[in-house]
């Protein structure tokens, strides 16, 4: 995979970064956390080198000095609201993301449950977290009117009713399973009643994207506004910074909204506000670390491509978004692109036609194209990645890897003993059939051995595929598209 992110800069600078702010307030700081802390996989495919678990590591470069605060709305609780990378509930994730940081050495001092106002969901996950026994559990509660009646959210009524949440590090580290969790409100609430007790604690953001010091149609950003399509963000130039500096830097639309009643919130608390622009909040160094803008553009280009795909699936599978897709269209046209700058979708669409199959193709590091079509014994994703694994290893294409008489078997079991409709082996079948075969056929091993190589290639299938294929390419580092039809 090419590189474009320095990721050993970035560990570095953004810990120092953050040093230096909780430094500013003196007392403590409260770093709301946007986005994913622990599995960021759109920053790392939109800057290659970035690591998926990359803000966690650089945490751990202050493990002494920071706890964690978990956040979850109560109306998330009662809706069941899903974490649709995982499949999860929040609830659940808020356990995931506890053992995580715990097991990392991270130290998780507590949950928040916002948005709280009797919700009986609520009151049981709280109990259950209790029984735990190893964070204690806070309620912040609905304030009518906010964010924007100031008076009662600066007040006893407002930030002072909600539960003081304890805490004993100079950084409070304030994350969610989500957006809309209430991250923000939790870290204000916070200020307001750590100067009730005479301490003066700061708020920063680190929030990945949009990166604030490129350009604003730079297209790592655009990629940006494509992920979040969904929830209609805009990326746009923070004109309270322009004003305050005379500089350009870029923020996005809800930041930038809020910025005059955050302003109004902290000087209620302070009597002053420490900040000029909503890029003034702002922690991340990510943009400083960009080592090949070409690398990276070129990788946003096809995440911009990937999102579309994405989209047009999920509609055909029922979803009522054309909000995101027209969106991620116009995105689209500004860029100037159109799925076929993507190659190894024109590839597989040109296979499809030849064979008159279900078809897939990916596109190696190199440039090189592999293609496959459906067969009665595999689908197109398993016999791509055989292809594949092939050329990587220079076997001859030729050469069967897996011989008939072993996925045979292994079809009768999936039809006749498992009652599946589906006879071709999976993605993940092929691989398990690889690994048992490696241990005496040297071909077996060097192609598995391969594996590694594919991690950032683009790979393109002319049908929908199944959870587990997708899931295996995912694995792989694979940026996966497919076209919105299925089987």
């Amino acid at each position: 995979m090419k590189i474009g992110f320095d990721n050993d800069k970035y560990l570095r600078i953004q810990s120092e970064h953050i040093k230096e702010r909780i430094a500013q307030f003196g007392d403590k700081l409260y770093l709301e956390f946007g986005g994913k802390l622990y599995d960021d996989y759109h920053a790392s495919r939109v800057l290659p080198g970035f690591k998926p678990d990359s803000k966690l590591r650089m945490l751990m470069q202050l493990k002494d000095d920071a706890e964690i605060v978990i956040v979850i709305s109560a109306e998330d609780i009662e809706k069941n609201k899903v974490r649709g990378d995982l499949g999860i509930t929040y609830d659940k994730d808020v356990l995931r993301l506890r053992d995580v940081f715990t097991d990392r050495g991270l130290y998780v001092s507590s949950v928040v449950i916002t948005h709280f106002n009797g919700q009986a969901s609520a009151i049981a996950f709280r109990q259950r977290l209790e029984r735990l026994g190893e964070v204690k559990v806070y309620y912040h509660y609905l304030i009518e009117g906010y964010p924007t009646n100031v008076s009662l959210i600066d007040s006893d009524e407002g930030f002072g009713k909600n539960d003081y949440v304890e805490t004993t590090r100079p950084l409070v580290v304030v994350t969610a399973p989500g957006p809309g969790s209430g991250k923000m409100a939790v870290c204000l609430s916070q200020l307001y009643n750590e100067n009730k007790r005479g301490l003066k604690a700061g708020y920063a953001k680190f929030e990945t994207f949009p990166i604030w010091n490129i350009p604003l149609k730079h297209p790592v950003n655009v990629a940006y506004e494509a992920a979040t399509a969904d929830l209609n963000d805009v990326n746009m130039i923070d004109h309270f910074h322009l004003e305050a500096y005379g500089k350009m830097t870029v923020n996005y639309n809800r930041d930038i909204e809020i910025f005059p009643v955050l302003n109004a919130i902290f000087e209620g608390i302070y009597g002053e506000s420490p900040y000029k622009s909503p890029t003034d909040m702002g922690v991340n160094m990510a943009g400083f670390c960009i080592s090949d803008d070409d690398v990276c553009s070129e990788a946003s280009r096809q995440e911009i491509i990937r999102r579309f795909y994405t989209a047009v699936c999920s509609m055909v599978e029922g979803k009522d978004n054309d909000q995101e897709v027209n969106k991620i269209k116009l995105l689209m046209q500004q860029m100037k692109l159109t799925t076929a700058y993507r190659r190894c979708t024109v590839a597989a669409k040109e296979r499809k036609e030849e064979s008159e199959s279900h078809s897939a193709a990916i596109e190696l590091a190199d440039g090189t194209l592999i293609t496959s079509q459906t067969s009665p014994l595999l689908g197109p994703s398993a016999a791509l990645l055989l292809n594949a694994t092939k050329h990587l290893a220079g076997i001859d294409h030729q050469l069967k890897l897996i011989p008939q008489n072993m996925i045979e078997p292994i079809q009768w079991m999936k039809t006749s003993m498992l009652h599946g409709n589906n006879p071709r082996l999976h993605t993940d079948e092929v691989l398990v059939a690889l690994a048992v075969l490696s241990q005496h056929d040297e071909n077996c091993r060097r192609a598995l051995e391969s594996l590694p190589l594919l991690d950032g290639c683009q790979v393109h299938a002319t049908v929908m595929l199944s959870e587990v294929d997708r899931k295996i390419f995912k694995k792989l580092g694979c940026g996966l598209t497919t076209d919105p039809v299925r089987k």
